[in-house]
């Protein structure tokens, strides 16, 4: 069982240096998909790990964005957090800020679902109903295929993460909206309280 702060704990360093809605709401989005997919993939005992890391992983993105999963490898050295999820948030900016490679399934499917999450979320803001319930796959590839649209979603830390996974494309994103679909009324509820 790898370490893992508590909730609050994690949630409250989030919000020390996280202010704006958007990267909380992702932050939050991202935790969901994480727990998700950990159930789905035959983790669950590491459930509460794949959600943390899933919450932490842009720690640093809002204040220090050109240092990205860089100064969040401090920041959580300072507070104390294992090297299990340092490693693991900081893998996602491989090739990208930092040269840790994603190797275990869960460092996989942040690095994938990172950008997916952003790209599903923006076509799901498209829509009627501006939710994930109703969308569907051939939406999503749609506009997968449109570059100019979500331009900063990258399409090909999209492929890689499909690829490092072992999974083609249809798969990844079918299961990334399920994922989202598990905890988009957590996440709207909890900004719709805050208000």
């Amino acid at each position: 069982m790898r370490e893992c702060p508590e909730r609050e704990q994690a949630w409250a360093l989030l919000t020390r240096y996280n202010k704006e809605e958007f990267h909380l709401r992702h932050a939050l989005t991202v935790e969901g998909v994480m727990a998700w997919y950990a159930q789905a993939l035959g983790y669950g005992e590491e459930k509460q790990f794949w959600a943390t890391v899933g919450l932490l992983h842009d720690l640093d993105f809002e204040q220090f964005p050109e240092e990205h999963c860089i100064k969040s490898q401090e920041i959580m050295r300072e507070n104390g957090l294992g090297e299990d999820l340092i490693r693991a948030t900081a893998s996602h900016g491989w090739g990208l800020s930092v040269d840790i490679r994603p190797e275990h399934e869960m460092e996989k499917v942040l690095y994938a679902c990172d950008e997916l999450t952003g790209l599903i979320g923006a076509v799901a803001l498209m829509r009627p109903s501006k939710s994930v319930m109703d969308l569907e796959l051939k939406s999503v590839k749609k506009k997968f295929k449109t570059l100019n649209f979500a331009a900063g979603c990258s399409r090909e830390v999209i492929s890689k993460g499909a690829e490092l996974l072992g999974w083609d494309l249809d798969r990844l994103i079918s299961d990334t909206i399920l994922a989202q679909r598990s905890c988009e009324d957590s996440v709207n509820a909890f900004f719709a309280e805050a208000e």
